[in-house]
């Protein structure tokens, strides 16, 4: 991992054509590892924004979420990814976290 980017290092190797199965499935693998090891460290950082939020409302924040949900789609779009399906994937971690952080605030 880049500690200064916060982007594994294997992400910044150009992409390559590959000349077998098994070359596709050791890339897909290596850039599940980065997605995996990134959204940890999302994780990380919401248990930290937790500490800053009192209410329900505030863990809630759907204005947050559309504003989230909208960069999401921008980026997608920018990269040549399916927006739709970066919103649905985004949308579900993002709920997750909510019910995560609700148990922090609940008495």
């Amino acid at each position: 991992m880049n500690l200064n980017t916060g982007i594994p290092n294997q992400l910044k190797i150009n992409k390559e054509k590959c000349e077998t199965l098994q070359q596709a499935r050791a890339q897909i693998d290596s850039i599940d590892q980065a997605i995996t090891e990134l959204i940890g460290l999302r994780q990380y950082y919401v248990d930290q924004a937790v500490r800053f939020k009192r209410t329900i409302q505030d863990v809630q924040s759907p204005e947050r979420v559309e504003i989230v949900i909208e960069k999401i789609r921008e980026l997608a779009t920018k990269n040549g990814v399916d927006p739709l399906l970066m919103e649905k994937i985004y949308r579900e971690m993002i709920q997750h976290f909510i019910q995560r952080e609700l148990k922090e605030i609940r008495p």
